[in-house]
């Protein structure tokens, strides 16, 4: 592939293309099993219950997480929602605030460069953003993570992944590479977007890199492999200095 998908200015176009699809395509394109994932991100973070907490939802998206953390966590005082992407902040808005707006501060940033005060944030949370970094990405996202988060804070992050050693493997990759995009061009009138989710989970592999630029930033991390490894929990805290 000729193009630089980790390119941020891409990425962006990628989801403000996808924007008005995301919500409901991901949910079906993945039987529903991106729900079930982020509400497991949500299970582990470990974020003691009945403080007016604020923290980071980070490669927000539309938000679909935030149902599930405000449920979980009704005392959260705000989330400050991240992302590249205009359109998705601009969906975000329109379907999933209700009488959360309130709640969630909206950055139209990059992560890897945003300028979020040091030792700020209470607790993060991320769902499906990390395959849009490469392994330099990761070291970079991972020292933001650490420098962003109190002494310690929790994080959670999910993400889809290759997973290599999987009996599955063969047809989960049919399914990414071949049928998603047909069946992605048929539905959706041709669209090229979506099907850029294999090349992603392709380059991402098994998140190993993620993990050990986490450790390397001087962060607590658990690893958990989910649906055959085809998932990739992580979660942990900033140590206290």
């Amino acid at each position: 592939m000729t193009r630089d998908i980790d390119d941020p200015s891409y990425i962006a176009g990628v989801f403000d293309r996808c924007s008005a699809n995301y919500r409901v395509w991901s949910a079906v394109a993945s039987f529903g099993l991106v729900r079930r994932w982020r509400r497991l991100c949500v299970a582990g973070l470990d974020l003691p219950q009945g403080l007016p907490a604020r923290g980071v939802d980070l490669m927000a998206g539309t938000g679909e997480v935030w149902p599930h953390l405000l449920a979980r966590f009704p005392e959260i005082a705000q989330i400050t929602a991240i992302d590249i992407s205009p359109a998705m902040h601009a969906e975000a808005v329109a379907r999933l605030h209700g009488p959360r707006a309130r709640r969630i501060t909206h950055l139209c940033a990059n992560m890897l460069e945003t300028d979020l005060p040091d030792t700020s944030a209470d607790f993060a949370i991320s769902t499906f953003g990390l395959k849009t970094f490469d392994a330099a990405q990761h070291r970079i996202f991972a020292t933001q993570l650490h420098r962003i988060l109190k002494p310690g804070a929790p994080f959670s992050l999910i993400e889809a992944t290759d997973p290599l050693g999987w009996r599955l493997r063969p047809l989960y990759r049919l399914y990414l590479d071949r049928v998603l995009p047909l069946v992605e061009r048929m539905i959706l009138r041709g669209a090229q977007d979506f099907m850029m989710l294999g090349a992603y989970t392709k380059n991402f592999g098994t998140g190993d890199s993620v993990t050990r630029a986490l450790r390397i930033a001087g962060l607590s991390v658990t690893e958990t492999r989910l649906t055959g490894g085809s998932a990739l929990l992580l979660t942990g805290h900033r140590p206290r200095d």
